[in-house]
């Protein structure tokens, strides 16, 4: 359910029922683009139910889904549209446009071509464990947590969320992990894999991808040695989960590992919505702090890093207000889709 995962800290205080988030919920659930419409922002059944529940309760565990449509218009096609328009205007007047002018076409051509445009659908699954004040979102780049974010403002009243930051650094973690001489160096339950990305901190900024290629060795120290601290780095979880470790402590390509999931003997037109959040939820529950023990623990907010030259992420805090409003959130016109991070 979770392929990648971003972790953030519930504020204390925040105990809502799960009655008044659903109700909350309902005024904004997802509504496709309109014609002229370049974006629309809404929340849907997790379950993938038409009128279901739009957030679910499993084992104490809260899943919400928020789906984003887009659609974009290729740059060039809306140039070439204005040009002809430019050309027009001159043929009939003598005159070229000015700035002002060719704004507004730009609008008027991309407002045209708007309603041509195919739509593009993705969503983001939400899971709250109000018990361990934790929040997880299904995202794989920072622009998309942004809006997941954003649509929680509209409806959680009184929330306030804040990066997970450890006393030890991802990266200076990770940069330990490589330069251990032998896999005993590593902490207990995780096992570096075969694919990492190291990256030169100087002017050049160089890099180099180890791909299926095993880490524990000269070759790889030496970069490590030479200036290139790890971005990203693969790694297994007491051999149940494989997931890719980046330098803001986010987790890319999870992967159950076999057996962990495994569906033998289960009916394929079952319902295994609960059994899996249960079996996801469980797991990364316990993926997570384990993985921030293995990084010294949790800092306190306003605490000074360990490593003052492997900074974690920004710290940032989120406060959000109960919000009711039409379905969908339409953003200005024109505005490209968002790209997910590339695959690692």
């Amino acid at each position: 359910m979770f392929k990648n995962v971003m972790v953030y800290r519930i504020g204390e205080g925040f105990a809502p029922a799960l009655a008044d988030v659903q109700a909350a919920l309902e005024p904004m659930q997802f509504v496709e683009c309109g014609a002229s419409q370049d974006k629309s922002i809404g929340w849907v059944p997790p379950r993938g139910e038409a009128h279901g529940p739009l957030v679910e309760s499993v084992s104490g565990q809260w899943i919400m889904k928020l789906m984003i449509e887009s659609k974009a218009v290729p740059g060039n096609v809306v140039r070439r549209k204005v040009d002809e328009r430019i050309a027009e205007i001159e043929a009939a007047t003598g005159r070229k446009p000015g700035k002002k002018e060719k704004r507004e076409l730009m609008e008027d051509a991309l407002l045209s071509l708007l309603p041509q445009a195919f739509a593009r659908q993705s969503t983001v699954l939400v899971w709250m464990d109000l018990e361990n004040r934790r929040l997880v979102l299904n995202a794989g780049s920072q622009g998309k947590a942004d809006e997941v974010m954003s649509a929680l403002m509209n409806v959680m009243g009184g929330l306030s969320v804040s990066l997970i930051q450890t006393v030890t650094s991802p990266q200076a973690a990770m940069t330990q992990w490589l330069l251990a001489p032998t896999p005993d160096e590593w902490p207990a339950d995780l096992t570096v894999e075969r694919e990492t990305v190291l990256k030169s901190t100087g002017e050049d900024a160089a890099s180099v991808r180890f791909t299926r290629h095993h880490l524990a060795n000269d070759d790889v120290r030496k970069h490590v040695m030479e200036g290139k601290l790890p971005t990203q780095l693969a790694l297994s979880w007491d051999g149940r989960v494989a997931f890719v470790l980046t330098e803001t402590l986010q987790l890319k390509k999870v992967q159950y590992l076999d057996g962990v999931m495994d569906e033998s003997g289960t009916d394929k037109t079952e319902d295994r919505f609960d059994a899996d959040v249960a079996l996801s939820t469980g797991l990364l529950g316990l993926l997570i702090d384990s993985l921030i023990e293995a990084l010294g623990g949790e800092m306190e907010l306003g605490a000074a890093a360990a490593d003052p030259a492997q900074p974690n992420p920004t710290r940032t805090v989120v406060n959000s207000t109960l919000q009711t409003g039409a379905a969908g959130a339409a953003g200005a016109a024109g505005a490209a889709a968002t790209e997910e991070d590339p695959p690692f």
